[in-house]
């Protein structure tokens, strides 16, 4: 009776006096207050200053307020493109689906044929493409809230226990399930499936959401697969693959419209580390995810200036290609790599770390990708151009480490 009654009373003033569990943390608690009263925010704002110590100020506010479209579609107004005031409706007239979208009905169509494939995600069921996937599967379907560390134990869980999860997280926040990744996931090598949104350069939204550092997190974690398409038809047949790989395995993909291909009627299974080779040539440029069509095109280019490239889209960051690089290096080609993420310990390093496993010294090398620091905001065209990495970017560096002396390759 007395552990009811004490129970009682926890819960009625957790209802009534949601301050106290702060003021015994020694907060002090202001609240809750009208987010959208300007007065009232004001004169609290006023009375916090007077208060020595920390102060916590609890605002209540309705997301979209005062316009009904964001009022009626919230999700769709969390970052939004520019739009039309009066239907809410995006400006864009470009129709092709995003990586999010795509991703989102290649899930459906595995669910269809895998009944046990189940998706979690991280409060991002819109923003990851999974809505529709929950509304059709609900009973496997698993939003956790904000708590990417739980998702990430929650799928190891299911994994051990016969299922096939899909982890569906922005790169930039899977950061905060490093220790999971690790122990939980890694160690045991329990192959549960991440899908990577918003990797590499994200436009518009500040540094907390640059997905420029899964390779680097995810690459030197033991039995862990990190996989790059080149488009939304690669897509899919890595989601295929994944699924059938005994090894947890990681999916990045960029944010944004995607190429816009003809989608293969059935995914196809991709050997495990196994590139493509898109052009043949003397030297290699060894391509990852988003960097395949531009350096492609700027490969085409540069033959014209009497540069041979083969292109190869890398698919895997690891496990690399072996044969196929260490063939390029052993004949005396030079290697060029590019990748949308940062150079310090990500692909390019990879595959310098391979020749040096291999005492292959005097390669002629060059990595291609982010420096480390933090962009600024931008849309991606813009900051692709501040680093080089759109096409015309990547014929200018690929140039100029041709015609250096100290590189020189005929």
């Amino acid at each position: 009776m007395i552990k009811v009654a004490r129970a009682v009373e926890e819960a009625f003033k957790k209802v009534f006096f949601p301050g106290l569990v702060f003021e015994e943390l020694g907060i002090r608690y202001i609240g809750p207050v009208q987010g959208h009263s300007l007065g009232s925010l004001i004169e609290v704002f006023k009375r916090a200053k007077s208060y020595s110590g920390p102060v916590l100020i609890h605002c209540v506010t309705q997301k979209g307020r005062g316009y009904h479209p964001a009022q009626a579609n919230p999700a769709l107004f969390h970052s939004a493109s520019p739009f039309n005031m009066k239907t809410g409706k995006p400006k864009s007239k470009d129709q092709r689906s995003t990586y999010s979208s795509v991703f989102g009905k290649i899930m459906l169509d595995l669910a269809e044929k895998n009944t046990s494939l189940v998706a979690i995600t991280a409060a991002m069921p819109e923003g990851t493409g999974l809505k529709p996937f929950g509304d059709k599967y609900p009973d496997r379907f698993y939003d956790v809230g904000i708590a990417e560390q739980h998702a990430v134990d929650f799928a190891a869980g299911l994994a051990l226990s016969g299922y096939k999860p899909v982890v569906a997280i922005y790169s930039t926040f899977l950061q905060r399930a490093y220790d999971q990744l690790y122990h939980d996931v890694c160690l045991m090598d329990v192959p549960v499936v991440f899908a990577l949104d918003r990797a590499g350069i994200v436009p518009d939204d500040g540094p907390t959401h640059q997905g420029i550092n899964d390779i680097v997190y995810l690459g030197h974690l033991p039995n862990m697969i990190v996989m790059a398409p080149k488009d939304e038809n690669e897509l899919q047949h890595m989601m295929y693959s994944a699924l059938s790989y005994p090894h947890p395995a990681a999916i990045r993909f960029p944010k944004g419209k995607a190429y816009g291909v003809v989608m293969d009627e059935s995914p196809e299974y991709i050997s495990l580390g196994k590139a493509e080779v898109l052009k043949k040539g003397k030297n290699l440029l060894l391509a990852l995810g988003s960097m395949v069509y531009p350096c492609l095109e700027a490969a085409r280019r540069l033959e014209k200036d009497g540069i041979s490239l083969a292109v190869v889209n890398a698919r895997f960051a690891k496990p690399l290609d072996e044969e196929l690089i260490l063939g390029f290096a052993r004949a005396g080609g030079a290697i060029v790599t590019a990748e949308e993420g940062v150079t310090t310990g990500g692909f390019g390093s990879m595959v310098r770390a391979l020749l040096d496993q291999h005492e292959i010294f005097n390669i002629r090398f060059k990595s291609i990708g982010i420096p480390l620091e933090i962009y600024p905001i931008g849309k991606i065209e813009q900051i692709k151009k501040i680093f080089k990495l759109e096409e015309e970017g990547l014929v200018g560096q690929i140039k100029q480490f041709y015609s250096s002396k100290k590189n020189h390759i005929t």
